[in-house]
């Protein structure tokens, strides 16, 4: 995400930020609405319903995080009618980011904004890489996923699946094996994708929907011909990282993600336990 969009996007969520009169920050669900890119009032009611149903099996009591309220509003000529409110806790915010979709960039902001109890954008902005690389991870997973699920499909078990996946490592990592590259980072153990740069995984996942689609476009059967495609499909990814001038195998090793996934719950722990509580208390709106 540019940083410009990061600003204006940090200032406009800071100018509606609010606090009770013994100083617990909330944010209105009204206000927060658009900023997260829901157009309908309904649809955004169904995310909080949602974040409340994640707090409370989290461990914590509803009512500290989400405060329901009414207020007036006018309409047509001169009337009022009441409509619904919620006052939401910082963590209340981030359960209810959480639950949109991370590929727009308001919820991918709101992610990091609300999940830090510091608002310093460049904070905001590392935490922005992170969860971008999480993200990577998951689509490269779903990718994989499927493409295990159309070569078995396709006569292959899972040993087969492993060796042409290892094959397409070998085309991507220039000669290098997947064990070659697991020594070459330090790995004993886990995946070497959990290693990876975002660049490198953006890659593989590439190789892999492109294997992914002409598997099913050319309903290719058995192990050789879709090892082929595979590795022809990582040549051509490796090719074009190479006219740029980067050679995955030279790119360092990158931060665990699970030591980044088991890192973001504590702090997830740490904001919940810090968020404050809006029981029965008045605002000073």
């Amino acid at each position: 995400m540019k940083k410009e969009i990061v600003t204006k996007l940090k200032n406009t969520f800071d100018e509606i930020a609010h606090k009770t009169e013994d100083g617990v920050e909330f944010w209105l669900a009204r206000e927060l609405q658009s900023l997260l890119g829901y157009v309908r009032w309904e649809n955004f009611d169904i995310a909080i319903k949602r974040a409340m149903v994640s707090c409370e099996s989290a461990g914590y009591a509803v009512s500290h995080q989400f405060r329901g309220l009414t207020k007036l509003i006018e309409h047509g000529k001169g009337g009022q009618r009441e409509i619904s409110d919620f006052m939401l806790t910082r963590y209340a915010c981030y359960l209810i980011a959480q639950n949109g979709d991370p590929r727009k960039e308001e919820i991918a902001f709101a992610q990091s904004y609300f999940a830090l109890q510091t608002r310093k954008q460049e904070l905001i902005e590392e935490r922005l890489e992170v969860i971008n690389r999480l993200q990577l991870r998951d689509q490269l997973r779903t990718s994989e996923k499927r493409l295990s699920q159309n070569i078995y499909e396709r006569g292959v078990d899972d040993a087969g699946f492993a060796r042409i996946r290892s094959k397409g490592d070998q085309a991507l990592f220039g000669g290098k094996t997947t064990a070659n590259m697991k020594d070459s980072y330090g790995i004993k153990s886990g995946a070497l994708a959990d290693r990876l740069p975002p660049v490198t995984i953006a890659a593989k996942n590439l190789a892999t929907e492109m294997t992914n689609l002409r598997v099913e476009e050319k309903d290719l059967h058995g192990e050789n011909p879709i090892t082929s495609e595979h590795v022809q499909n990582n040549k051509s990814v490796r090719k074009m990282l190479g006219d740029r001038g980067i050679r995955p195998e030279e790119l360092p090793p990158a931060e665990d993600i699970k030591k980044i996934e088991r890192r973001l719950k504590t702090e997830e722990k740490k904001l919940a336990g810090g968020a404050g509580n809006l029981s029965g208390r008045q605002d000073s709106k």
